[in-house]
Formats: structure tokens, C-alpha cells, sequence
């Protein structure tokens, strides 16, 4: 049986190969040392491979190739190389954002017995009014006003590049999340994951996973990956998520 850390490592070797060398989006650049993304959701530099001689002239380079372009971002993991190259980020004048942790599981290894709290019903989202119960747990979830155009969310549904879950009590929307699909690779990811306040503790983010997670079966996709904040962690741990790495957005305004 492979341990846990050789598990762990072949997780990691295929999430880098798979998704991090394969970015999607509107466009899409290969650079010497980086892969570009220019999408209307994500703009940065979503892959580096660059060493100790090179790293200081590819990072003024991309300040170079982004400027004019609006707020961007290097995502950075924490088996990038060179080892400093975090610092060398902050040294360029990149703003470092609040770290997660790159969390992956083959969806068979799950655990995803999770029974729903009475009363709750789960919605696959499908059409406008689920988009807006959607973008309506995300604004009382994470303290924001919610997004007035959920445009994207509906295109990405009906091209098949996204699900989204909402979890109803009653008419209230009270728990969301999304699942996007890396097509062409054995994974799908796990996006913004909201419980409302009053809801919390009560089973609402697990059940949500398992439901994205039989989304993503379903149409084709062993493995699952998601960037966890602290609060969510050790939920997916206790579900069968292996901890890859940590990651961390480097801002440039």
C-alpha cells in the first residue's frame, strides 16, 4: 500500500502537470518561466519554474508585461522555485494576500456520507433566480455586498464549465458553493463555499462538498482540489482531502 506521503506527492505531481501547466482562460500565454492567464474572473501569472539566476529578471519582466492592466496576481506555491522566491515577490512590491491550503483527493477515497439537517433541501443551480440565491449566501456568508451581475456564473453553467449547489431552508438560501471542471484532466475544483452565520456547525459545508463532489464524478472527473482556508480545512481533512501545499496571492495593484 503507498503511504500517505507518496500518495500525497503523486496528487501533487498531477495537479501541477494537469491544472497549474493547463490554465484556462480567454487567453492563455506561455512565457519563458510563466504561464500567463488574461480572463475575465482571474488575470496574473498562474505558473513559474524559474531558478536563483533568473527569477529577479522574469518577475520585472511580467511588473513590465501586466502594467496598465488593473489590479493582478502571481499565485504562488510553496514548491515554487527558487526557495525565496516569496521574498523576492514583496521585494518587487507584491502585496502578500492570506494564505490556504492546496488540499486534493481522488473522489473514490472520499467520505461522502453526510446527511443534510432537517428541513434542508439541496438546489442544483440552473437558471437566473439560482444564481441570485447563490450570490445572496456569498454576500451575508463573507461579509460583502453581493456580486450585482451574476452573468458569469450562468454562462459558465450553461457552457458546462460550472456547477453550483444551494442549500435551501425553506425559501432562504442558506449555504453555496461551486465545482469547476478542468476539461481534458482528471480534475475538477471546489469554489466559494459559503455557510451564512446562523447556519454554521450544523453539516451544511460537508454536505455541499459531497454534492459537488458526485457533480464531478458524474461527469467524468476523479479528483477533486480546493484552496482551503483555515476554517475549512480540517472538514476536508476529516472527508479524505490530502494537504499538498500552501498558497498564497501575491497582489500587484
Amino acid at each position: 500500500m503507498r503511504s500517505e506521503v507518496s500518495r500525497a506527492g503523486e496528487l501533487l505531481e498531477r495537479f501541477d502537470r494537469q491544472v497549474r501547466c493547463r490554465p484556462q482562460g480567454e487567453r492563455v500565454e506561455h512565457a519563458e518561466g510563466v504561464i500567463r492567464v488574461f480572463d475575465a474572473g482571474w488575470v496574473g501569472v498562474a505558473w513559474s519554474g524559474l531558478t536563483a539566476a533568473s527569477a529577479g529578471a522574469v518577475i520585472a519582466r511580467e511588473v513590465e508585461r501586466f502594467a496598465g492592466l488593473g489590479p493582478w496576481e502571481w499565485k504562488h506555491y510553496s514548491y515554487d522555485a527558487p526557495a525565496d522566491l516569496a521574498d523576492r515577490l514583496r521585494a518587487a512590491g507584491f502585496v502578500a494576500g492570506a494564505e490556504e491550503t492546496l488540499l486534493a483527493a481522488d473522489i473514490v477515497d472520499l467520505h461522502l456520507d453526510s446527511p443534510l439537517p432537517d428541513g434542508i433541501v439541496l438546489r442544483d443551480v440552473r437558471d437566473a433566480e439560482g444564481v441570485e440565491a447563490f450570490l445572496r449566501v456569498h454576500g451575508e456568508a463573507f461579509g460583502e455586498p453581493p456580486d450585482a451581475d451574476g452573468g458569469w456564473l450562468i454562462d459558465a453553467i450553461r457552457a458546462g464549465r460550472q456547477a453550483a449547489v444551494v442549500a435551501m431552508a425553506g425559501d432562504r438560501p442558506v449555504c453555496a458553493g461551486r465545482v469547476e471542471f478542468h476539461p481534458g484532466t482528471d480534475f475538477a475544483g471546489l469554489y466559494g463555499g459559503g455557510t451564512i452565520p446562523e447556519w454554521r456547525r450544523r453539516g451544511l459545508f460537508r454536505a455541499l462538498v459531497a454534492r459537488r463532489a458526485t457533480i464531478a464524478a458524474e461527469a467524468g472527473y476523479r479528483c477533486l482540489q480546493v484552496d482551503a482556508v483555515a476554517a475549512s480545512r480540517p472538514i476536508l481533512e476529516a472527508m479524505g482531502f490530502r494537504r499538498l501545499a500552501s498558497t498564497t496571492p501575491f497582489l500587484q495593484p
